[in-house]
């Protein structure tokens, strides 16, 4: 899994979309992601409308066997939704129907929980930010899954992958990432340049990052830990280290707030 989930590319995935629908489908979650990240709820949860608009304009493409080159708003997303369940009868159930329902929730939060206009009943929040953020993961995964034909589990790995999680915490320079936070333990800045890297990321190069003076105690005391714990998956033959789903939402909810990442 996780190496089908490295090796692949936004065209691998979804290669059959158009170049333009391709780029505003991962532009538009990676902005949830990182509004999310940064604790700003409100245009996370816009940020959801656009995210179901483009993902309409793919599934009624896949309906009518040709993908448009750019992604157009339908006049009432609710409606257009439940006509697929109809319109696209030979499509795959999760085509006309369960992405179609997920989209028709989550277009809801975006115009009727006080986030698109003056007049909602519940204000912007955590609450519902996270409800946008978790539908979009799904919704993402299960595209890449109906349209790449591959597993659950390797559309979810394939998702988090192309994740933009960049954070101002990690520079980047001469080809080596560098903590720019003081007082962190080396667990913590593990896991942030981790965090901050696409796919596994060799032992080496992770504590010449970190500058830890001895890599076999680092390795006992900080990688083979985090792997026990499901934080990280550690690869002793090949010597990688990849973030886990676990390791993410750590540093997502408990790391990154506290030092304003």
């Amino acid at each position: 899994m996780a190496t089908a989930a490295a090796g692949a590319s936004l065209t691998s995935v979804l290669g059959t979309l158009s170049v333009g629908l391709r780029k505003e489908l991962f532009d538009a979650f990676n902005q949830i992601v990182k509004n999310f990240r940064e604790r700003r709820w409100e245009p996370s949860e816009l940020n959801g409308g656009k995210l179901c608009e483009v993902v309409y304009t793919i599934l009624r493409g896949y309906a009518d066997g040709k993908y448009p080159a750019k992604a157009a708003k339908p006049k009432n997303m609710v409606l257009a939704c439940q006509k697929l369940e109809t319109e696209a009868a030979g499509a795959l159930r999760s085509i006309r129907i369960q992405i179609p329902r997920m989209l028709i929730a989550l277009y809801e939060i975006r115009n009727n929980r006080n986030v698109g206009h003056v007049g909602g009943d519940v204000d912007p929040n955590h609450m519902d930010a996270v409800c946008v953020l978790q539908m979009a993961k799904w919704i993402m995964a299960e595209l890449v899954r109906v349209l790449h034909n591959v597993s659950t589990e390797e559309a979810t790995a394939i998702v988090d992958s192309f994740a933009d999680r960049e954070t101002p915490l990690i520079w980047e320079v001469n080809g080596k990432k560098r903590v720019m936070s003081k007082g962190l333990t080396m667990r913590a800045k593990a896991l942030l340049l981790l965090y901050a890297s696409n796919g596994p990321v060799a032992e080496a190069d992770l504590v010449s990052w970190i500058e830890h003076s001895n890599g076999s105690v680092f390795r006992r005391d900080v990688l083979r830990p985090a792997h026990k714990e499901r934080m990280v998956e550690y690869d002793a033959d090949a010597r990688t280290v990849q973030i886990s789903p676990l390791g993410i939402a750590h540093v997502e909810e408990d790391l990154l707030p506290g030092l304003g990442g």
